[in-house]
């Protein structure tokens, strides 16, 4: 952990979880407590308007919350994909999925289907473009000639005009170029962690321990 004192504290930094109604106290950097005192609640206001007046923030937000409230440790992360894209109003479902998951990719596929979602979905090999055609050193083909591939993903869900992608374990980065060209609203179904059985959350579970490494 970085013991430095000029580091800016913020809520990662917080264990007293009173801003979501426990009994702590607000620490002395919490973030909320700045907002207020600062006299400048503008921007407080401004996310509030968001919620409750631009519609389909309005709609995103209470399905949401809904499907957490209607869910909670109820129902699978798949079952809660099916249930908020129901809310929306989404009919057709684009799957952005690795290569390396695409097992994994045909099941999610026939549970949405089954569901009564049409889906459609982009390999991250698609297109077969070569690692050197985009500047990569020769030596990154020893994992396979072709590069991911996440910016044609998103155009050809885009083309297909798809009213909600999911993510199926894409590369850290490759992710987020998928988020950034995406036209349609994203959620991911699984967070590719190859050592850990895509479960990345292990690593921070044990960061005092097996993973320890990790803090030094």
């Amino acid at each position: 952990m970085n013991k430095n004192n000029d580091t800016r504290r913020s809520c990662v930094d917080c264990a007293a979880g009173a801003c979501d109604g426990k009994s702590g106290t607000y620490p002395e950097f919490c973030v909320t407590c700045e907002l207020l005192e600062d006299g400048d609640d503008a921007l407080l206001r401004e996310t509030i308007d968001k919620y409750t007046k631009d519609p389909e923030d309005s709609l995103i937000a209470k399905a949401s919350a809904e499907v957490e409230f209607e869910n909670y440790c109820k129902a699978t992360r798949v079952e809660e994909i099916c249930e908020f894209a129901k809310k929306i109003g989404a009919k057709k479902l684009g799957i952005a999925t690795c290569v390396g998951l695409l097992k994994e990719a045909r099941t999610a596929a026939a549970i949405f289907r089954h569901k009564g979602f049409e889906v459609y979905g982009v390999a991250c090999k698609a297109g077969a473009v070569k690692k050197t055609d985009i500047g990569l050193d020769p030596e990154q083909e020893n994992l396979g000639p072709h590069i991911c591939n996440p910016i044609l993903q998103a155009k050809l869900l885009n083309k297909e005009k798809t009213d909600l992608n999911i993510v199926i374990g894409l590369c850290v980065g490759h992710d987020s170029l998928f988020y950034k060209y995406s036209d349609a609203l994203c959620t991911t179904l699984i967070t590719k962690d190859r050592v850990l059985g895509h479960n990345p959350a292990a690593a921070l579970y044990q960061a005092d321990s097996y993973y320890d490494k990790l803090l030094k």
